[in-house]
């Protein structure tokens, strides 16, 4: 095959439609924008234009605050983990990159957040970014530990 033999599949693309081309194309004359007006002209962008009222976006209250600066986390819950034990998937310690590899989360964002979402039989070392209470208090049971990296979690886990 040569680059010059290669073609696309019939009907995979369409010709655009030519206006203004005379009254037999069905589309001459004004070219289907109809007759005067604003948007019968070229240059026209008139998206969110309401006429020269107030704009809806702008009379509506604005609320709160959203920090730029916030921190994103992927999240675990300890029955997922335990599923991804059963499976075979997740063995010895378990960390951020394990759980990755694993395929239980696709990225790590600012961290990994364990929550308590589900029982944890298996017992099981990790470490995360941040972890509730309630998910050590699982893991701890289960008879494993949660070692918690992040520096504003370590803070809040080292206070309670």
């Amino acid at each position: 095959m040569k680059l010059h033999e290669l073609s696309d599949n019939p009907g995979a693309t369409k010709k655009r439609k030519r206006v203004g081309r005379g009254p037999g194309s069905g589309m001459g004359k004004t070219a289907g924008r109809g007759i005067k007006g604003q948007k019968s002209r070229s240059g026209v962008a008139i998206n969110g234009y309401e006429g020269g009222q107030m704009p809806i976006y702008q009379r509506l209250p604005k609320r709160g605050f959203n920090n730029p600066n916030r921190k994103q986390f992927a999240v675990v819950n300890l029955g997922l983990i335990q599923k991804f034990i059963d499976a075979g998937k997740l063995k010895g310690d378990i960390t951020e990159d394990g759980l990755i590899e694993s395929g239980l989360l696709r990225r790590k964002r600012d961290g990994v957040r364990l929550l308590a979402k589900g029982d944890l039989t298996t017992k099981a070392n990790i470490t995360v970014t941040g972890a509730s209470k309630g998910a050590i208090e699982a893991v701890e049971k289960a008879g494993g530990s949660v070692t918690v990296t992040g520096t504003a979690a370590s803070a809040e886990n080292t206070s309670a």
